[in-house]
């Protein structure tokens, strides 16, 4: 492994900006993927993926890339995408952070029509599992810490597909050998392949809009969540929910095993 796994000059710095057309087949499939008739607010996660791929590449090493996975990730959905639109998009790496198990990689991306309108912005966060930063830069992303308080306001279960996670490549883009490969997640210390990340928050997203009663997926202004524990295919994810008051929800999800996958879950919705 190198002994500069983190390039620290590439904080702060652009990437080239990305085009991508929304279509019909796509929004079909990503809803398809996550078994949610409308898509959900994850499908903006599709355009930004190759800026973000780019923009984590420019500060990690190749060399590190098999021990990276997804840790948190937050939404803010100004307009939600509709087929035939053509938007570029845009990532900046403004953080790396070391931890005392790893590093974290925090990626600012912005999603824009072809004239300036901003439809989104996102900050991904990656962790690179048992790698050392030489030091830390900038900021952790926007906090949505969920201080839960009493029963949750709702509780709602679906099944995950032993296919969910090839469905979910095929509809993403997202051919990670971690969710596809088991004998390669073993080999990099994963019990075997697991769930998608973003696959696993479409799911609790689709459960708060069905907790509190909408189908829309443009209701969802901000949607956020840091994944704790991986989710295997076959399995179950339950997601218990809290109304923080305001059009603001928190959650956490949870395996049929028990295991909490996602904590610090945040949704908040607007009014029409």
């Amino acid at each position: 492994m190198s002994n500069s796994p983190f390039d620290l000059r590439a904080i702060g710095r652009s990437g080239d900006k990305r085009p991508y057309e929304v279509t019909e087949d796509a929004l079909r499939s990503y809803a398809k993927a996550t078994d949610d008739v409308s898509g959900g607010p994850v499908f903006a996660l599709l355009p930004i993926w190759g800026a973000a791929s780019l923009a984590s590449r420019s500060v990690a090493s190749e060399d590190v890339r098999r021990h990276v996975v997804h840790y948190e990730q937050d939404l803010v959905l100004h307009r939600p995408l509709a087929s035939g639109m053509r938007v570029h998009s845009s990532a900046t790496p403004v953080a790396v952070l070391g931890r005392p198990t790893g590093t974290s990689v925090v990626i600012r991306t912005e999603t824009r029509t072809e004239t300036g309108e901003l439809m989104n912005e996102q900050y991904v966060t990656e962790f690179f599992r048992r790698v050392v930063a030489p030091e830390s830069v900038g900021d952790r992303a926007p906090d949505h810490r969920l201080v839960a308080e009493g029963a949750p306001y709702a509780e709602l279960s679906y099944p995950v597909a032993e296919d969910q996670t090839v469905r979910y490549a095929a509809a993403s883009g997202d051919h990670f050998a971690i969710h596809l490969d088991d004998e390669f997640a073993r080999s990099v210390g994963l019990p075997g392949r697991i769930v998608h990340g973003l696959c696993t928050m479409a799911f609790t997203g689709r459960a708060v809009l069905e907790a509190v009663g909408l189908t829309d997926p443009a209701r969802v202004r901000r949607l956020a969540v840091r994944f704790s524990a991986p989710l295997f295919p076959g399995d179950s994810l339950t997601t218990r929910i809290w109304d923080l008051g305001g059009a603001a929800y928190g959650f956490e999800a949870v395996s049929g095993q028990g295991a909490t996958v996602v904590k610090d879950g945040r949704a908040e919705l607007r009014d029409s």
